[in-house]
Parts: C-alpha cells; structure tokens; sequence
C-alpha cells in the first residue's frame, strides 16, 4: 500500500490493557481529504482507535505516524493542535451559562473557558463558522438553553477554530431526533465541502453515512474487518459479519 502523502498512517497497530486485546494489528492509511467512516458494534475499538491518533492513548505495538510525523519521534503537544476531536461527552465539560461566542473561541486555546484576550477578528472567525455549522442564530445565547443538536453544532464550529488538519468525530448524533441527525449530518457534509479537513466519523448506524465520505473501515473485535470504498465495503453481508 502506498504511503506517500498520507495524513494517517497506522502499521500493525495492537493495544492491550492487561490481558485483554482491544486491537489486534490495524493497519490503515489514510490520505488528505479523504474521509473516512470507522463502523463497528459497541465494543470493537473505535475509540481506542480515535484516542491513539488523537495521541492521547499509546499503542502497545506498531507503528503510528500522523501528519507525517511518527509518535516516539515527534512533540505531541504541537501534534495534537492540528487534531479535532468532536463527542458527546464534550458537552458535559462546559458550564451551562456560558456564552456560545465564548465556547466557539476557546477551541483557539483548546481549552474550555477563555483565558486570553479576544480579538475581533476571533468574533469574526466564530461567527462565520456558527454560520458554515447553519446555527449563528444561537449567538447570544448560553449553552444551556440550546437543543442537543444545537450543542453538538457549537462544539464542532469549536473544534474548527483552531482549523484542525483532521477532525475526529466520534458518534456526534448520539441522542439525536431524526430531524436534529439530519440537520448535523448536513452541516457536516458542508464542512467535508468547504474545509480542507479530513473527517474520520464513527459510527454504528450506517444510515449516518453521507456521500462525501467516500472510505469506510469495519471494525470487528478490535480487527480491521475490511476497508475500502464505503460504496463496497457496506453491504448487506459484510455489515451481517460485522454486528453478527
């Protein structure tokens, strides 16, 4: 497999946490602007896979490089600048009286609450991203008076701001009504569009996956099941050997 302008590259990746193996030799490559969906069943190893990309989870053998530089032999802490990370549980960590402009602007400082001063042109920022996530209607409101779908918006226009070379999405419609899913899921398709960031979505629901992400990888006991064009990989029976 060819390794030249990979923005991803994971070589014979296992984890394991005391006797028990969450990964078993993943190998995946994967190529700017190509975004990808990670789909297993609870359980399979999405997002260990999502936290050893991320930097935040070492692996216990293979070889990990992201953005060109190989872990071990590189600073995580600027790595880690140029890697979004989108999650439910992210909107547990905001204070629910917070300004939505504010949320938007610390993920300049990824960090939650800011901490530096504001500049107008990092309100100018937020607000165009509020705008391309088709929620600046919100701006002036606190986060707790916001829909769930509203929330999950805000927090992806956060994790934009500090323009993220790869945006990792770990099952944002969780929770979601139909309407509120389809709403997210457009205004993602808009950021695959308009962005140069590549999109890794994961997922258990394949009615989630949207055209412009073109790759899928089914994830099966913490093995790499199949890859491939997501047009081939999701099919009938492949999908019945991934959930069982």
């Amino acid at each position: 497999m060819a390794r030249e302008n990979s923005i991803i590259d994971l070589q014979d990746v296992s984890l394991h946490k005391g006797e028990t193996q969450i990964l078993k030799n993943i190998s995946w490559n994967i190529k700017k602007g190509g975004h990808w969906a990670l789909i297993g069943p609870n359980g399979a190893g999405k997002t260990s896979i999502l936290k050893i990309i991320s930097g935040n989870l070492w692996p216990s053998s293979g070889k990990v490089k992201v953005l060109g530089k190989e872990f071990g032999k590189a600073d995580l802490r600027e790595l880690k600048k140029k890697i979004g990370w989108v999650s439910s549980f992210l909107t547990e960590k905001i204070p629910n009286n917070e300004d939505i402009l504010e949320i938007v602007i610390s993920g300049k400082f990824a960090s939650f609450g800011v901490y530096e001063k504001i500049t107008e042109k990092d309100r100018k920022k937020a607000k165009g991203l509020l705008k391309l996530m088709d929620c600046d209607y919100v701006i002036g409101r606190n986060f707790n008076v916001i829909s769930q779908g509203e929330k999950q918006k805000v927090l992806i226009a956060r994790a934009l701001m500090a323009e993220p070379l790869i945006l990792l999405m770990d099952e944002p419609c969780i929770g979601l009504d139909m309407k509120a899913r389809q709403n997210l899921l457009n205004s993602i398709s808009k950021i695959c569009e308009e962005t140069e960031t590549t999109i890794i979505y994961v997922t258990h629901h394949i009615e989630e996956i949207f055209p412009e992400i073109e790759n899928a990888l089914l994830l099966k006991d913490g093995t790499a099941f199949l890859q491939g064009k997501a047009k081939d990989i999701l099919i009938k029976e492949n999908l019945e050997k991934t959930f069982g």
